[in-house]
């Protein structure tokens, strides 16, 4: 009997055992990241429990089941994630369960003194409502006052201090990096939220295994502007003749979304702001296209250092054009099309000095001049953006003509110039991406593009003979030049992706081909040219092939993030002038590698550290024998090699956050090395300057340190900003066969904030203090120090129901060793009226009320002093009514 009991006990275990089955899995979000402590639940088909466990910090968990239930699932749920259900299959016992990302619903928190903010893993939403004022009319008024967003003078925006990538309306990229004329032109009150993404990552295959440190803007626009177009229409007219119009229509639907505007003014207004490019040198250092800048200029002043619409006598009306069509979600094409028409005057006087050891060269000049600039831009995309396929193609066309007038007077001598230059641009960038089930994928890239540049410079009557002509007087010189160039970068890529291990290797060549034609004429009599001769002729055919090799190798983890990269290149450049009588070649192989690791420090802050060494070689530029007039004083040529360079760069940076108490801080700091085998050597006179580029080592070090800060404070409902930056630069002159060696010191110190006194009033403010110092290191009587402050105060007050005053005072203070202190303080009032029931805005605006006609300033450069005295905008009134639909 107790044979039997324990025979049939052990029955009963092996019943229990038998009838069971064990189900295993792994939990994981979208990026192939585990997810631990999930809440795992096995449940009947009538959804009973039946069992239940949470995964481990591996994201991997076990179940046991009976079998007597046939059909049952399994729900998955946690903080932050859609919850999952997934039914059970008696065939399959192990199950890898993806999570979709979601907002996390916790109880509202209410802070009376202030906004908000809200985080959903790598994105910040910033709520508008709560950063607008009455006063405030774009988007971009907005983005100003919200803490860790910067928006700089020419509209470049950044995100604790650094640059965005893209600004995207509801996901779409509309204006590609051009997009400034969003935040100047939709209403605040269209947008509901603005999102702060990092590691922003457009191609939708390559954000499961996202290595990108970009950090982009999201516009999400409310459900009421989301169905109607949208927009305003603005006239304005006022003394002296001034006039100020402007339409902008917008539409953001799911389908359809545009950007169209017309504008016109004489008012100060730089329209050409709407059309910048702002990530466009990234671009092109990214393609590898570094054709020169035009060879002429105007050879004129630079621009004092205040906004330009005190500074900026034009005329300007510009078309601008962003229309995207979305055949669903993942197929789109996009016109993006501008004109702009300019006429611009500018007159200044300006005094300038150039010390050396044993001599200081002075010249005066008073300068009148008319600029007229065009721009037309077409650029056509299409976009194809798929889980497992991606292809890419932008077609662009520039055109460019601009001329310059000017009448001058150098020493007491007066002449006139006169400056032509057209560039014709065109290229097709194409990208097309395949991933495979394995998670490998391949990519093509290929890049074509082709510009002209013809320049053509006339001075009158022929200046310094002694330099030009024997001392032979003479009409005049004219000089003409033109580089036209052809230039393509392609290559294929296959990408291997193991866990955490990214493996990438990228095999491609770039060829460039070049022709510098130039000639400098001497006018005579009878206003006929005749050539100076050879030494004065370019006829330099320009080839350069470069054949690469790069391999890519990526760690990313939750916390780490190392690349390495060791990229090798075969570079093949062949030159000749036939003018000269020359032909040379030259063969280099080099090895440029680079390092980063992104460490993961906490939720919301990390380090970043990256050190890159770079060969690199120069251009045409480096290499024509034969001088070029590029100003009416200056002469410029080469007698020396290729100009070859080895660079050791480091870079730190450390990003920090806490974005529900509103805090932001970033540091970075950079250090390069430049080794180059040649330098610039001038002959400096009274009244001109030559420039030959001679074989000679020298060396370029840089270094800076930067550091940002942005709070809002909640008991002051005050946005702060502190900043400072202090940046260290060596490097050589050789002028008047003497090489001096110059230390640069710059220190910039930031300060602003924005607050709401009350319902009614708010108030900001922003403060700008620079020293620089420039020495050179054997010569201690060479020394130049110049301090400047720049400090800007606003009052906005509503007075009346819809009747709001803005009072505004800028000063401008200079101190610089050996001159007089320059201060000038400018006041301007704004006077707005609401007409809500017509929907109309009537402003009246009195600028720079003190009327200051003249502005004086001081540039430092090395050894070089120069004082100018500007001509402004005087006093202006304007009045203007805009109408918003």
């Amino acid at each position: 009997m107790k044979y039997l009991l324990i025979l049939y006990f052990l029955l009963g275990i092996c019943n229990a055992v038998c009838g069971q089955i064990v189900i295993e899995g792994k939990v994981i979000d979208s990026l192939s990241k585990p997810i631990g402590f999930a809440s795992v639940l096995l449940k009947s088909t009538e959804g009973g429990l039946l069992n239940f466990t949470r995964t481990n910090d591996k994201g991997e968990f076990k179940l046991i089941s009976k079998t007597e239930t046939p059909l049952y699932s399994i729900e998955v749920s946690s903080i932050g994630y859609q919850k999952k259900s997934v039914l059970i299959k008696s065939e399959i016992k192990s199950y890898i369960i993806i999570l979709k990302g979601s907002t996390i619903d916790l109880p509202t928190v209410v802070v009376k003194n202030g906004p908000s903010l809200t985080t959903n893993g790598d994105t910040l939403n910033y709520k508008t409502s709560d950063f607008a004022d009455k006063q405030d009319r774009s988007i971009g008024d907005v983005l100003k006052k919200m803490p860790g967003i910067e928006v700089a003078d020419n509209g470049k925006v950044s995100y604790n201090g650094k640059g965005i990538s893209n600004l995207y309306v509801d996901g779409d990229n509309i204006l590609d990096d051009k997009y400034n004329i969003a935040t100047k032109a939709i209403p605040h009150g269209a947008v509901d939220k603005v999102q702060v993404i990092e590691k922003d990552q457009p191609i939708k295959m390559l954000r499961k295994n996202n290595t990108s440190d970009d950090v982009a803007l999201n516009l999400v626009t409310t459900d009421k502007a989301k169905l109607k177009l949208i927009g305003d229409a603005k006239v304005g007219g006022g003394m002296p003749e001034n006039f100020d119009v402007g339409f902008t229509g917008m539409m953001f639907k799911r389908k359809v979304k545009f950007i169209n505007s017309l504008k016109a003014n004489n008012v100060g207004e730089n329209l050409a702001n709407d059309l910048i490019s702002h990530n466009l040198t990234d671009y092109l250092k990214g393609v590898e296209n570094n054709r020169p800048d035009n060879f002429l200029s105007a050879g004129l002043s630079s621009v004092p250092m205040l906004p330009q619409n005190r500074t900026l006598f034009n005329n300007v009306g510009v078309a601008n054009f962003n229309n995207l069509y979305k055949f669903s979600d993942d197929l789109s094409v996009k016109a993006n099309i501008s004109y702009l028409n300019d006429s611009q005057t500018q007159f200044y006087q300006r005094s300038s000095e150039t010390y050396l050891s044993q001599d200081t060269f002075k010249y005066s000049e008073t300068q009148d001049n008319r600029f007229k600039p065009q721009k037309l831009r077409t650029q056509f995309n299409i976009n194809w953006n798929e889980e497992n396929n991606y292809l890419n193609n932008t077609l662009v066309l520039d055109y460019a003509p601009e001329k310059v007038y000017s009448n001058f007077i150098i020493n007491n001598v007066a002449a006139i110039q006169n400056l032509s230059q057209k560039t014709l641009n065109f290229s097709n960038d194409l990208s097309w991406r395949k991933k495979f089930k394995s998670e490998q994928m391949i990519n093509f890239y290929s890049y074509i593009n082709s510009s002209n540049q013809p320049e053509n410079l006339l001075v009158k009557p022929g200046l310094n003979q002694a330099f030009i002509n024997n001392n032979q007087p003479y009409n005049g010189l004219f000089q003409n030049a033109d580089l036209p160039t052809f230039f393509t970068n392609n290559y294929a890529s296959f990408t291997l992706v193991k866990d955490k291990f990214i493996q990438t290797y990228k095999a491609g060549f770039n060829y460039q081909n070049q022709s510098l034609n130039t000639q400098l004429y001497q006018i005579l009599g009878n206003d006929q040219p005749n050539s100076l001769g050879e030494n004065y002729i370019n006829q330099l055919n320009w080839n350069k092939t470069k054949l690469f090799l790069e391999p890519n190798y990526d760690y990313v983890s939750d916390k780490f993030k190392l690349s390495f990269a060791i990229p090798f290149s075969y570079n093949i450049i062949d030159y000749k002038d036939v003018s000269k009588g020359f032909e040379n070649s030259l063969n280099r192989l080099f090895i440029n590698p680079k390092f980063s690791a992104k460490i993961q420090s906490g939720i919301e802050n990390y380090f970043l550290a990256s050190y890159s060494f770079m060969n690199s070689l120069g251009g045409i530029n480096d290499i024509y024998q034969g001088n070029i007039l590029t100003n009416y004083r200056s002469l410029s040529s080469n007698n020396s090699p290729i100009n070859e360079s080895r660079t050791n760069s480091f870079s730190g940076v450390f990003n920090y956050r806490k974005a529900i108490e509103m805090v932001f801080l970033n540091a970075s700091v950079n250090y390069s090395n430049s080794i180059l085998n040649t330098i610039s050597s001038y002959q400096i006179t009274d009244n001109t300057q030559q420039r030959i580029q001679i074989p000679l080592e020298n060396s370029i070090q840089s270094f800076d340190f930067k550091i940002g800060a942005s709070k809002y404070l909640f008991p002051l409902k005050t946005t702060f900003n502190i900043g400072f930056k202090s940046s260290f630069s060596k490097f050589n002159q050789f002028q008047n066969n003497e090489l001096l060696p110059f230390s640069n010191i710059s220190n910039t110190y930031n300060l602003g904030f924005d607050t709401k006194i009350s319902k009614k009033i708010n108030v900001s403010y922003k403060a700008n203090y620079n020293h620089n110092l420039s020495k050179t290191v054997s010569v201690k009587d060479i020394k130049n120090k110049v301090n400047q402050l720049n400090q800007k105060g606003t009052l906005s007050y509503n007075l009346l129901n819809n009747v709001y005053l803005n009072l505004s005072a800028e000063q401008i203070y200079t101190q610089q060793s050996s001159q007089k202190d320059l201060s000038y303080v400018f006041a301007d009032v704004n006077l707005k009226y609401r007409w809500v029931k017509f929907k109309t805005d009537i402003e009246l605006n009195a600028n720079n009320l003190g009327n200051i006609k003249t502005f004086e300033t001081v540039f430092v450069s090395s050894n070089s002093l120069s004082k100018g005295q500007y001509q402004i905008l005087g006093r202006m009134v304007l009045i203007k009514a805009a109408f918003n639909f």
